[in-house]
């Protein structure tokens, strides 16, 4: 690499040429290559100090150029005779014909495997060995390149595994049918998925294929509830129909998200049934009352402590859409804990992570509180958050909402001592308990 960057110096080359040549650098062992021009070497000659070089870029140094030298030491040359480099030669050729091999090799093996793929698609549905034949179609589409993929696709494969997925909705009890299923999800799992594809994507979309991938999040191994989640996730950014799912499986869906949320073990699956659930509250009001009955503010509460920042975020943002409405409020309240986590993450994951803290301690605070929970704030050090956001230097809305909840329960808070005293004629508060 070295000898290549002297060699571009030296013969002041463009960027644009030693681009080129170091691509072929890269493609070609460093003792095949002529040192003037770095390209595979036809008729290698050896000059008296050693070095070889392509015949015809070694006769231009000396007898074009009138070069005395020898490229590479810069040795001066008393003599210029060449001497055929046969051993290289015959090293070259090998390497060559070796690659050529290999790469009619591996033309042979994307052949083999796209004839397989099409035999594979075209007998799978009518099988009675449809979780081997799965499995294998499974290695073959993750060994392949993108080509197989889409050869995949054009073959009518996605919408073969989709019929596979679907059967279940019929017979949910057979345990051959079930493991069909979840072989088809992991297959499913190793295809981009893009929203581009419209009728990929439509194919996934269908009621019944919603609806089954519904049946295995809940009752499928862990592996097959990873694959589900993950293309659920996937999917979210399209048109996802998750009322269809949501009134043909309850709350159970639900708790299912939160069991996949609550699973230390594979954040990844964790991460993705967060964002599934975040996309279906955002789409629906109704979905929230769903999720608060499965129990989802406690689980998100209990889980927030220990979350990462990024995690913690989208918990926290759950949480607050959920308190908007009074079901949500309650449970919030109900759970004893929610203060102490929402204060604990407050000022300490992000900007974003803190208006949406505020956020949800004034929703809260405008609905009526217990004398419990103002205490709480008080005790678990939200006051003191609250209070220490106020000295942010300029004018926001998260500062408008703090001073909001200061003056609605300034009274009760202002009698404790830790309560900042210039504070309380900032706020106006009443100054006879004082």
């Amino acid at each position: 690499l070295h000898l290549f960057i002297f060699q571009c110096c030296y013969n002041n080359l463009p960027k644009k040429t030693i681009r080129k040549l170091y691509q072929l650098f890269m493609d070609f062992p460093l003792h095949f290559r002529c040192p003037i021009s770095m390209e595979l070497m036809k008729d290698p000659v050896t000059i008296s100090t050693g070095v070889t070089y392509e015949r015809k870029n070694i006769e231009k140094w000396f007898y074009t150029c009138k070069k005395k030298t020898c490229p590479t030491t810069m040795q001066v040359l008393h003599s210029f005779d060449m001497t055929p480099n046969h051993t290289l030669k015959r090293l070259i050729l090998a390497w060559q014909n070796g690659k050529s091999q290999s790469q009619s090799h591996d033309d042979e093996l994307s052949m083999k495997h796209h004839d397989e793929l099409v035999s594979l698609i075209n007998t799978i549905e009518s099988s009675p060995f449809k979780v081997s034949s799965l499995k294998k179609l499974k290695s073959i589409v993750e060994l392949g390149d993108h080509d197989v993929k889409d050869d995949f696709k054009k073959c009518g494969g996605v919408e073969v595994l989709v019929r596979i997925i679907q059967q279940i909705l019929i017979e949910s009890s057979d345990f051959v049918t079930f493991r069909a299923c979840e072989e088809a999800l992991s297959v499913l799992i190793k295809l981009p998925i893009v929203l581009e594809e419209e009728e990929t994507i439509n194919t996934l979309l269908q009621p019944g294929c919603m609806k089954s991938m519904a049946i295995i999040l809940q009752r499928g191994s862990e592996e097959a509830r990873f694959c589900t989640v993950s293309i659920l996730q996937r999917m979210m950014k399209s048109d996802c129909q998750w009322n269809v799912v949501i009134e043909d499986q309850g709350i159970e869906f639900f708790k299912s998200l939160m069991e996949i949320m609550s699973d230390e073990i594979c954040s990844k699956a964790s991460s993705c049934a967060l964002q599934v659930l975040i996309d279906i509250l955002e789409k629906s009001k109704k979905s929230r009352l769903k999720a608060i009955e499965a129990g989802a503010m406690c689980t998100l509460i209990e889980i927030l402590p220990d979350s990462s920042k990024s995690k913690s975020e989208k918990i926290m943002y759950l949480i607050k859409m959920m308190c908007e409405c009074a079901d949500g409020r309650m449970g919030f309240i109900e759970h004893g804990l929610g203060v102490a986590a929402i204060t604990k993450k407050m000022l300490n994951i992000s900007n974003i992570g803190t208006k949406i803290g505020v956020k949800i301690i004034s929703l809260i605070c405008n609905s009526h509180p217990t004398d419990k929970v103002l205490d709480d704030l008080l005790m678990y050090g939200s006051v003191k958050k609250l209070v220490a956001l106020l000295h942010i230097g300029g004018s926001s809305t998260t500062k408008e909402r703090v001073i909001k909840i200061l003056k609605l329960h300034g009274d009760k808070w202002k009698k404790n001592p830790c309560f900042p005293y210039e504070l309380k004629n900032y706020l106006g508060l009443e100054s006879d308990s004082l």
